[in-house]
């Protein structure tokens, strides 16, 4: 949002590592109509630029579809940015496959750069925002997906094992569903899991989501550098398929 902008734009100027950064935003969510018309694409992205102190973001993202702009005019309005140097890679969140397949369809008629990278909910719990013809799609037409929630609201640090652990934190009421229904039986292969690698919860999600098909990167939210420093060892966990079948099987999809 706005306020975090003006918050990593100053934070970036006082130490002067823009260069060092890959920046993204989004734009898109809380219109009622015209969310990604092409000038109201460059109107929002100006101002976040402004926020930012910085001329270019590395990732521009459509924070949801816009059904009442024609996929042509908005594949048109993020090129047009990327033409001007503004953006280097437009991103789609919220997207479905069928929305999504016909963006870049509409970018390939109109000869100019469509989506290359997809941000939908996607984690353990949480996969039909990604099936296995989404991500295999995907694959083929060379679109990152980037999915937010990977620790599921902070369900898969294994932080909520009781009812009490739902009032102790602020998105215990996102949670709830989890905890209430297929959670506790994944936690308990999760914990598994975790101790055959010795590994963390946390570290065992997103090795998870690593090693599945066009997954470029999770997003996981960390509120402490020891809380950063354990997310990112997860990139050294490799799992065994026999591991990755049984998280697979703790919580059936379809």
């Amino acid at each position: 949002g706005g306020e975090s902008e003006t918050v990593i734009g100053a934070w970036m100027k006082d130490r002067g590592v823009r260069r060092d950064m890959r920046i993204a935003t989004k734009t898109g969510w809380g219109m009622e109509h015209g969310d990604l018309n092409p000038e109201t694409l460059g109107t929002r992205l100006a101002a976040s630029l402004e926020r930012l102190q910085t001329d270019y973001v590395d990732l521009y993202y459509a924070h949801r579809d816009d059904p009442n702009t024609p996929q042509d005019e908005v594949v048109a309005g993020f090129s047009a940015l990327i033409a001007e140097g503004k953006v280097r890679e437009a991103g789609a969140s919220n997207f479905t496959e069928d929305r999504l397949r016909s963006a870049i369809a509409a970018a390939k008629a109109g000869g100019v750069p469509g989506f290359t990278v997809l941000q939908n909910q996607y984690n353990l719990l949480e996969r039909a925002d990604f099936d296995a013809d989404y991500q295999n799609f995907c694959v083929a037409n060379d679109v990152a997906m980037l999915p937010f929630f990977g620790l599921a609201s902070g369900y898969l640090t294994g932080k909520y094992r009781k009812d009490a652990d739902l009032a102790r934190f602020v998105r215990g009421d996102r949670v709830r569903q989890y905890h209430e229904g297929k959670g506790p039986a994944l936690l308990a292969v999760m914990d598994r899991i975790a101790a055959e690698c010795e590994a963390t919860v946390a570290q065992v999600a997103l090795a998870w989501l690593l090693d599945q098909p066009g997954i470029a990167a999770p997003i996981a939210s960390a509120t402490t550098p020891d809380q950063l420093d354990e997310l990112v060892e997860a990139i050294d966990i490799e799992l065994m398929p026999e591991q990755i079948e049984r998280l697979n099987k703790a919580v059936p999809q379809g």
